[in-house]
């Protein structure tokens, strides 16, 4: 697979990374999101990325928390998921294996256990539609002219498709000052569009979901 952002070389490869993300609806926060992006795959020696992600809603009640682990591969395409959903009413955890085209997903509840697979022939990206640090991962699919990718959304026990497209250095804002960032557009799916900003070394500052008024922010230093 060609490396993302191939014909944008002001961008490097993805390194290690650490932040929090602040998601705000309207104005409001409502969930905080702390990752972790490291180099190497958890057991095992093969090159590629692990992705760790903790968010948490507790404006209303019951809390609940949301947190996947994704072993990523050196194309950039999902390898194994973890997932855990702490949501007191139904703890849940979630298994997923992408290989040979294939991706299956295991839900392991309490009282049940619900298992699907998808097919995932083209380009794949593992999301979720109230965790925003994946999104980091597809944004690393996008190139200058538009692709397919399917995403699995295991919590949901969907696929959608979507077209990922990358536009290069952009004026916006970011926690309230004007700021040029890699801008990259998902679109398709129930959000409809979702632009997802990264520093010109790939890491993720910013991402809006208009169709739900939802902005997530890095933190300033994080």
């Amino acid at each position: 697979m060609i490396p993302a952002f191939a014909a944008l070389a002001a961008l490097q490869a993805p390194m290690a990374d650490q932040g929090t993300l602040v998601v705000r609806q309207d104005t409001v926060e409502i969930a905080r999101e702390r990752f972790k992006l490291t180099p190497g795959r958890s057991g095992a020696p093969a090159p590629g990325w692990t992705l760790e992600s903790s968010i948490r809603y507790d404006r209303s009640r019951p809390v609940l928390v949301l947190a996947p682990i994704v072993q990523i591969g050196p194309d950039y395409e999902p390898l194994a998921l973890q997932y855990d959903v702490a949501d007191p009413r139904e703890p849940v955890r979630i298994l997923g294996e992408v290989a040979r085209g294939r991706c299956t997903v295991r839900l392991l509840a309490r009282a049940a256990e619900r298992a699907r697979e998808f097919a995932c022939d083209g380009r794949t990206a593992l999301l979720d539609d109230s965790v925003f640090a994946l999104y980091l991962v597809a944004a690393w699919l996008a190139r200058e002219e538009p692709g397919a990718v399917t995403a699995v959304v295991p919590r949901a026990l969907r696929s959608d498709a979507l077209t990922i497209q990358a536009f290069g250095p952009t004026a916006t804002v970011l926690n309230r000052d004007p700021a040029t960032l890699q801008r990259v557009t998902i679109t398709g799916g129930p959000n409809d569009v979702v632009d997802v900003w990264l520093d010109a070394s790939s890491r993720l500052m910013k991402i809006e979901i208009p169709s739900r008024r939802l902005t997530v922010e890095r933190v300033p230093g994080g």
